[in-house]
């Protein structure tokens, strides 16, 4: 398991495991804990790059980031050899 600390969110943490460059399992903790769920069966045996591209930009509300935001932000660390 990889550990990201997100900026901006309300979740505290985001905990990832990668597998054959693909998204294995995704947990958050604090946040929205239904929105988190899905949005791991959302990328659950996702190629990496695909899931960063699909996630990068999404805003909440006023917000200029978001939970799948900074997921893509930690995938990215993750890519780059960051977490």
């Amino acid at each position: 398991m990889h550990h990201f600390k997100p900026q901006g969110i309300c979740a505290v943490g985001i905990d990832f495991e990668i597998m054959d460059g693909k998204v294995a399992d995704v947990k958050f903790t604090g946040g929205c804990d239904g929105n988190h769920k899905g949005l791991n069966a959302l990328i659950k045996g996702m190629d990496v790059n695909e899931a960063i591209e699909r996630l990068r930009g999404i805003t909440c509300g006023p917000r200029n980031t978001s939970c799948p935001d900074q997921l893509s932000k930690a995938l990215e660390a993750y890519v780059n050899g960051q977490v």
